[in-house]
């Protein structure tokens, strides 16, 4: 029988820094994680015409760790196409394989409950549209898995040539994102929020120059950065806040010819 947990102790409680992701993880030796959920509501974006620029909100299991090869995921994505006009769209993931689009509208406003459930190599990932009243489920195996963690992230997608091979993409202006209802399962029936269980949970700031999560250590940074708010609601809610980095506009034309040289090996691919 799952139940809940007392509040995590402050000494279970850190913070991180990276190049890709912005928001929360929870881990701790020993501990298999088996289902992520969370709602949030899916923001909009300042664009600029000319500037293309991307962002990506979801909930997934695994892909913490440095050493880490797999990441189960599903979210929302929301671009700024060259054109200045917001694209918003909506997509699952299993790394090492490339992410695929979902067939489910999103709009920003719209919000949107996500969860991953995996039990052995079954993964099973949803994404509801509750105001739409529009529902995604599928179910996948995988014979690359990982359930050492759980995550609440904004994210810099990547541009891909393959998993050593990624660039990542300018980060585009979304404003705000408010997650909330997050909970987390493990393997042995526990449940809790973020703070909220007897694991380590990790505040991540997406700061360019830090360590890089999930795709390839050899990737560069996307410019501007993402903070995530503290926790509220017990633990089962925050905010991830866009700003912009002081050097964007020159680490911008660095990144365009750098992608040039990415693009001359061949068609890339998105990675979250």
């Amino acid at each position: 029988m799952a139940f809940g947990l007392a509040a995590a102790p402050a000494a279970l409680a850190n913070t991180a820094e990276s190049t890709n992701w912005a928001g929360y993880a929870v881990h701790h030796t020993g501990v298999s994680f088996h289902r992520v959920s969370a709602s949030w509501i899916q923001p909009t974006a300042a664009c600029t015409p000319g500037r293309a620029s991307y962002s990506s909100a979801w909930v997934g299991l695994g892909g913490y760790s440095p050493t880490s090869s797999a990441l189960e995921q599903i979210g929302t994505e929301l671009d700024c196409n060259a054109s200045g006009r917001v694209v918003s769209s909506a997509w699952y993931e299993l790394v090492p394989a490339p992410s695929r689009t979902i067939a489910l509208a999103v709009v920003p406003g719209d919000v949107m409950h996500a969860s991953v459930t995996v039990a052995g190599h079954r993964v099973v990932v949803e994404l509801d549209n509750l105001t739409s009243h529009q529902r995604f489920r599928k179910t996948l195996y995988s014979a690359a898995i990982d359930v050492s963690s759980a995550e609440w992230i904004l994210e810099a997608p990547s541009e891909c040539v393959s998993q050593f091979a990624c660039q990542a993409l300018p980060l585009a202006d979304f404003g705000s994102v408010a997650f909330g209802s997050a909970t987390v399962a493990t393997a042995d029936g526990r449940t809790g929020t973020i703070a909220g269980g007897d694991w380590t949970r990790t505040r991540i700031k997406l700061t360019p120059g830090a360590q890089r999560l999930i795709v390839s250590r050899d990737s560069t940074d996307a410019a501007g950065t993402a903070v995530p708010s503290p926790l509220r609601g017990g633990g089962s809610a925050f905010d991830v806040t866009f700003a912009a980095g002081s050097a964007q506009a020159a680490q911008a034309s660095a990144r365009e010819a750098r992608l040039s040289r990415l693009s001359a090996l061949g068609a890339g691919y998105l990675r979250h």
